[in-house]
C-alpha cells in the first residue's frame, strides 16, 4: 500500500475518532467533498474555509451532525475501510457507515470512497453510497425517535 493510500486511510480513521484536528491536517487547502446531494448533508463542501464556516454556522446540516447521534459508540463508528485501487493520486476504498437509532434499529451500509490525493493531503472525495434511500429513511425514522424519546 502507497503513501496515497495511507492518505485516504488517515482521512477514514480521523473520521471514525472524530479527530477534527487530524482531518484538517491531512485535508489540502482546496479539499472538495463530494456526497450525493439528496442526503441531509449532501452537495458540495469547497475547501477548508467553506468547510470551517459550516461546521460553525449549521453543524446540524453536516455529516458529523447528521451521524453523530446515530453513531454514538465505537462499534457504529468503525467503517471496516478496504483499499480495492491505488494508482496515479487516486485511491478507491469501499467501507460500511453504521448507525443505531434510539429505537435499536440498525443500519450498515456499503460506500465506495473515490479519493484524490495531491501534495502529501486529501483533495478531493466523492462517496458513492449504495441506497441513499435507505440511508434517509433510516436518518428520519432515527429524528423521530429521537424527538419522541426527548417529549
Amino acid at each position: 500500500m502507497g503513501s496515497d493510500a495511507e492518505v485516504a486511510l488517515g482521512v477514514i480513521r480521523a473520521v471514525e475518532e472524530r479527530d477534527g484536528e487530524k482531518l484538517f491536517e491531512l485535508y489540502h487547502e482546496d479539499v472538495q467533498l463530494h456526497e450525493a446531494p439528496s442526503l441531509p448533508y449532501g452537495g458540495v463542501v469547497d475547501g477548508l474555509s467553506s468547510l470551517g464556516e459550516q461546521l460553525e454556522s449549521a453543524p446540524e446540516n453536516t455529516w458529523l451532525g447528521t451521524w453523530g447521534p446515530v453513531q454514538r459508540t465505537e462499534r457504529e463508528r468503525r467503517f471496516d475501510p478496504r483499499v480495492i485501487s491505488e494508482k496515479d493520486g487516486e485511491v478507491v476504498v469501499l467501507y460500511h457507515m453504521r448507525a443505531v437509532a434510539p429505537s435499536g434499529e440498525r443500519l450498515d451500509s456499503p460506500v465506495i470512497g473515490l479519493y484524490e490525493v495531491r501534495d502529501g493531503k486529501l483533495a478531493r472525495a466523492q462517496m458513492f453510497h449504495f441506497d441513499t434511500q435507505a440511508i434517509n429513511a433510516f436518518l428520519e425514522r432515527a429524528r423521530e425517535a429521537n424527538v419522541s424519546d426527548a417529549a
